[in-house]
C-alpha cells in the first residue's frame, strides 16, 4: 500500500529523526522497551503523558532522558502540597519603579514540562494545569498567553505511597495521551545498569534533533493513511467501553461505573498513526491500534468499588473487550 499523502523523502527523514531519538534513550537508559515506545509515541503525537511506579524505577530519568534527545526548552517542576497554581503558570509583580504590574510566565512555559510527582500537588493546582493542558493557553490577568506549538507534560505518580497526596480526578487523567505503568528491570538488565553507573557512562551528550525536527515528524504522522475499517474497529472498541455487557460476560461488565469517552477513540487514532509511523510505514495495521492499548485507556475505564474490592485491574477489562471484537 502506497500514501500519496507521504513522499518517500519524508519517510527516510522521519525514520533519520525517530531514529536518533530512540538512540539516544538507548545510550541513556537499560531497558523498559515499552515505556521507549510510549514515550515517542507521546512525542510524535504531541499528547501528554502518564508514568506511573514506584520509586527509583527511573520514570523521572526517562522523561527527562527522551526531552533532553530535543533541543527544545524544559522545566522540571517538584510538586509539593504548597506549591500554588502561580508557582506553575505564573502571575503579576508589582513594579515599584513604574507603578506597574508586570506578568511574569511560569515554568509551565516550556516545550517540556515534567511534573515530578504530580499527584502531590493540591487539587488546585491540579486543576490550573487543565487549561494548560487541553486548551495550551492560560489566563493571567485578563491575557491569554498561549503555549508553544509542542508542548508536552510529562508527569510521574507513585501509586503505593498515598500520604499527602491528591488522587488525580478522572477529567485530569483524561487529558493525558497516554498512562504507563513501569515495571522493575530485569536481573541481567538491572546488572547493566551497574555497570554503566561504575563506568560513568550516564554523561549528558548534546541533543541531535531540533524542535522543528519533531514539528515535522508531528505533520507527517498527520498523513498517515488509516483505513475506514480501522476506524470503525477504533469506535467498536470505544463503545465496547461503554456497552460493556453486550460484547463480554455480565460479571465482568458488572465492574465497570463507566466507558472512555469520544477522547478515547481520538487517542487510539492519534498513536495508531505514531506507531505506524515509528515502524515506518505510512498506513496503520490494527496492530498499530492494539500496541499501547493498555495505556490508551486503563486511565479512561472508570471502575466501581467492587473492582477495588475484587482485585480486578483495568487490564483484565480491556483484555476481555479487545478479545471479544473482530480484528479487521
Amino acid at each position: 500500500m502506497s500514501n500519496p499523502n507521504i513522499s518517500n523523502e519524508e519517510m527516510q527523514r522521519s525514520f533519520d529523526i525517530i531514529s536518533k531519538m530512540g538512540a539516544y534513550y538507548d545510550n541513556k537508559i537499560v531497558g523498559q522497551k515499552h515505556l521507549k515506545l510510549a514515550l515517542l509515541t507521546a512525542f510524535i503525537a504531541n499528547g501528554h503523558i502518564l508514568l506511573e511506579s514506584v520509586p527509583g524505577l527511573g520514570k523521572t530519568t526517562a522523561a527527562k532522558t527522551l526531552a533532553d534527545s530535543v533541543s527544545g526548552s524544559f522545566s522540571r517542576i517538584q510538586c509539593t502540597p504548597d506549591i500554588l497554581p502561580s508557582d506553575i503558570v505564573g502571575t503579576q509583580i508589582y513594579n515599584s519603579q513604574t507603578g506597574t504590574f508586570e506578568t511574569q510566565l511560569g515554568p509551565v512555559y516550556a516545550n517540556f514540562v515534567l511534573l515530578d510527582e504530580i499527584n502531590r500537588s493540591s487539587s488546585k493546582t491540579q486543576s490550573a494545569m487543565l487549561e494548560c493542558m487541553e486548551e495550551k493557553q492560560v489566563t493571567i490577568g485578563g491575557k491569554l498567553y498561549k503555549m508553544p506549538d509542542v508542548f508536552l507534560v510529562m508527569a510521574t505518580q507513585n501509586p503505593i505511597e498515598q500520604e499527602g497526596t491528591y488522587l488525580l480526578s478522572e477529567a485530569q487523567q483524561d487529558r493525558f495521551l497516554l498512562k504507563e505503568k513501569i515495571e522493575y528491570p530485569t536481573a541481567v538488565e538491572e546488572y547493566e545498569i551497574l555497570n554503566r553507573i561504575e563506568k560513568n557512562v550516564f554523561v549528558k551528550t548534546e541533543s541531535t534533533v531540533t524542535i522543528d525536527d519533531l514539528k515535522y515528524i508531528q505533520n507527517v504522522a498527520k498523513k498517515i493513511y488509516i483505513d475506514d475499517s480501522i476506524k470503525h474497529y477504533i469506535t467498536e472498541i470505544i463503545s465496547a467501553t461503554r456497552n460493556a455487557s453486550s460484547v463480554i460476560s455480565k460479571d465482568l461488565a458488572s465492574y465497570i461505573e463507566m466507558g472512555a469517552s469520544p477522547r478515547g477513540s481520538i487517542t487510539l487514532m492519534k498513536i495508531a498513526k505514531a506507531i505506524a509511523l515509528i515502524n515506518g510505514r505510512d498506513y496503520v495495521v490494527p496492530d498499530d491500534v492494539k500496541a499501547l492499548i493498555y495505556s490508551a485507556l486503563r486511565h479512561r475505564i472508570t471502575l466501581n468499588y467492587s473492582a477495588v474490592a475484587d482485585n480486578v485491574q483495568p487490564e483484565a477489562i480491556i483484555n476481555a473487550l479487545i478479545n471479544s471484537i473482530r480484528t479487521p
